[in-house]
């Protein structure tokens, strides 16, 4: 099974404007942007047949062009990812059986977590969509506590039935853990990575569903597929001992700047 990896791009965020050309200083201490620290992640993905950079924004395109990066460019209407990740497969007729969505805001993911998606697809051919989880530490669930503390948006948790099918996503920390009476051992709080793999055809039917309540109110694409009963598979996935931290607000800097220290 062929497989694909868009990487969507939008100049206009809300919370953070002008993200996807952020710069990032890096170990060496040379700067990086954000999109391109999030494709040089994806280019490292093994059994990929081709990374693209999708994008409505002509800033983003040309700065993606200059490092040597495919773009597809989309309509300005997309509203989030997946949306614009569905017109890039018609724009573009993407001819691939796994499409991968991975977010332009997430240079640390591994390529390990990728894969992992890419293979549970290939491994179940009745799953349409997969989406990697995992299990917090207790330096990111302090991070995620902290940014909840101060109103802000950080991560997103999901949780899931016992065959890994998502049962909801949310930007608030579910379950909820009294602070006072942590568990000794591993938390039951699991992070969404935002990354995806979809079928085209789940993809496709994604663009048919106006938006749902729950999407709305939490502003969380992946929702809208289960607003529509539409199976998300969870796939556990093992950090191996680094940290995963994407960028949503500008405090979020400094974290992911720290971590790139410590895997120079």
């Amino acid at each position: 099974m062929s497989a694909v990896i868009l990487i969507p791009a939008r100049y206009a965020s809300q919370r953070y404007p002008g993200k996807p050309l952020a710069e990032l200083r890096q170990p060496d201490g040379s700067r990086k942007s954000l999109i391109r620290m999030s494709w040089e992640a994806a280019c490292k993905v093994p059994g990929v047949d081709a990374v693209h950079v999708v994008t409505d924004d002509d800033r983003i395109a040309d700065v993606a062009k200059v490092f040597g990066a495919s773009v597809i460019m989309t309509s300005p209407e997309c509203e989030n990812g997946t949306a614009r990740c569905a017109d890039a497969l018609t724009r573009a007729t993407l001819d691939a059986d796994i499409i991968v969505n991975l977010q332009g805001d997430a240079p640390l993911t591994p390529p390990w977590f990728v894969e992992a998606l890419i293979d549970e697809m290939r491994r179940n051919p009745s799953a349409s969509m997969a989406t990697p989880v995992l299990r917090l530490d207790r330096e990111t669930y302090g991070h995620f506590a902290e940014d909840r503390k101060n109103d802000r948006v950080g991560g997103t948790t999901a949780v899931f039935d016992k065959d890994m099918n998502a049962l909801y996503f949310s930007k608030e920390i579910v379950p909820y853990l009294d602070p006072s009476k942590l568990p000794e051992g591993p938390l039951p709080v699991f992070h969404h990575v935002g990354v995806y793999a979809y079928t085209p055809e789940a993809l496709t039917a994604y663009g048919s569903w106006p938006q749902g309540p729950l999407e709305g109110v939490e502003g969380l694409e992946q929702l809208r597929f289960l607003e529509n009963g539409h199976k998300i598979r969870c796939v556990e996935v093992d950090g191996r001992g680094r940290v995963f931290w994407e960028l949503n607000n500008p405090t979020d800097v400094d974290r992911i700047e720290s971590v790139l220290r410590t895997l120079a």
